[in-house]
């Protein structure tokens, strides 16, 4: 894959020892996963720094080491020493540079709610005419996204990456690595403001992406995003603009939306019909930019609306499960006030002959504002479910605020953690097969593990 000297050329390295024209036969950043003849490079974090891997990295026949210190051991004279100043730099280094080997079309996608369930919809249309490399689940940081590029290879024809961000700054760091041709925001909502502090500070690192596109530079973007609607009016000679949405004018508007027997149905630019697995109108969006990206790329309305037929959400998204006799819906892969109240939206929908329940986990990374955001969806629950269960102390916060709303108290129940709700919900609550339960929370609120009985 690279020879010691092209590594050490992108990583604009020191060679501390071997030959420059050794070639590696890849990067690999787990030592118990080391492949033979792959260069070994130590990522630090929070809790390890693989520099204390080496030993083991050697016995796994690595041939070369990226470091940004030397270790106190000696290294076999046949191994190449290759030192830089970062390793989690570097290895975005090594991703950018086997990116530009390639000149297949990369595409894109960030957004605060539905970038994954999007990317995964746009790699499975595309998988029809294809070879697609996209990112495993949701490594779309400064670490997944560059090992998901390095694993480019000339069998590949399109590739698909979801790039997240909680910082400023981390969009743009990542599109230069990815150097996308066609970049694609799901919409602009209220996440990660611990950091990003309010709508205009996220928008301003999303559109990020916009600014990094290669050629033929296009930019995919959902016309009903208040926030979103500027840049698709925006002139720039740049970049070409597509939109796609439901209640706005857009290149692909989605009408006739209907939900029955857990399908989604509606059509698009009032001609073509398609068909979801989905409860969720919210994923009209997801499919609308699978199929903006596919007709854009070729694909006809009939051979995308074949293949998103067949589509299966990802884990955690809106997923209709059947557990104990009685129907969940299944939302806990993370949570913000968009998120939330478009899953608020599904349980509102849902015929239903028996109680509806809400299993509220906590909404974090909002900053300053997460004691009122947890109250604006306190007011929202009122009309939505019979029962309340809350998991942390900002969702007591959204249980106090239904409750003053009408919610009855009796029918209110706070935990501390998922493990007392499941408790309580799969023991003292009566669950059968005419209800349903929607469960939700931020991912370290572990809420998947309601369904561990």
């Amino acid at each position: 894959m690279f020879s010691v000297d092209e590594i050490a050329k992108a990583c604009r390295a020191t060679l501390i020892q071997g030959d420059l024209r050794l070639k590696v036969a890849g990067i690999g950043t787990d030592s118990r996963k080391l492949n033979p003849k792959e260069a070994f490079l130590t990522l630090k974090g929070a809790n390890f720094d693989a520099h204390d891997f080496i030993q083991e990295s050697l016995k796994s026949g690595a041939s070369a080491l990226i470091i940004d210190r030397v270790p106190d051991i000696v290294i076999p004279p046949d191994v190449a020493v290759i030192k830089v100043k970062d390793t989690t730099l570097a290895l975005g280094d090594l991703a950018r540079y086997r990116r530009q080997k390639f000149s297949l079309p990369v595409i894109a996608v960030t957004g605060s709610n539905g970038k994954t369930t999007a990317k995964e919809m746009i790699a499975w249309v595309l998988s029809s005419c294809g070879q697609v490399l996209k990112n495993e689940g949701t490594k779309n940081n400064q670490i997944g996204l560059p090992q998901t590029l390095l694993k480019l290879s000339p069998n590949d024809d399109f590739a698909v990456v979801e790039i997240g961000t909680n910082h400023f700054g981390e969009v743009d760091y990542l599109a230069k690595i990815a150097r996308p041709n066609i970049g694609l925001i799901t919409n602009i909502g209220l996440s990660h403001l611990e950091f990003l502090n309010n709508l205009r500070g996220v928008l301003k690192e999303k559109s990020a992406l916009l600014d990094n596109l290669r050629e033929p530079a296009i930019a995919v973007l959902n016309a009903d995003d208040k926030l979103l609607k500027h840049w698709i009016t925006k002139s720039n000679n740049k970049r070409v603009i597509f939109s796609y949405g439901i209640s706005e004018k857009s290149d692909f508007s989605a009408k006739d939306i209907t939900i029955a027997n857990a399908k989604l149905e509606f059509k698009v630019n009032h001609k073509f019909n398609f068909i979801l697995n989905s409860l969720g109108v919210c994923n009209v969006y997801n499919a609308l930019a699978a199929i903006s990206v596919g007709r854009i790329l070729g694909l006809s309305y009939s051979e995308i609306a074949q293949k998103l037929a067949d589509f299966k959400f990802p884990k955690g998204r809106l997923n209709l499960i059947s557990l104990k006799g009685t129907n969940f819906i299944d939302d806990t892969y993370n949570s913000n006030p968009l998120s939330f109240q478009a899953a608020l939206s599904v349980l509102r929908a849902v015929k239903c002959k028996g109680k509806k329940v809400l299993v509220m986990g906590d909404m974090l990374e909002l900053g300053k504002q997460k004691e009122l955001l947890h109250r604006q969806i306190g007011r929202s629950i009122t009309n939505t479910c019979d029962l309340l269960l809350t998991v942390g102390n900002l969702s007591r916060i959204a249980a106090q605020e239904a409750g003053k709303r009408g919610f009855k108290d009796k029918n209110i129940f706070c935990f501390d953690n998922s493990q007392q709700a499941r408790e309580f919900l799969f023991s003292k609550m009566s669950l059968g097969p005419n209800d349903f339960t929607l469960v939700k929370g931020s991912r370290s609120m572990r809420m998947e593990e309601i369904f561990n009985i």
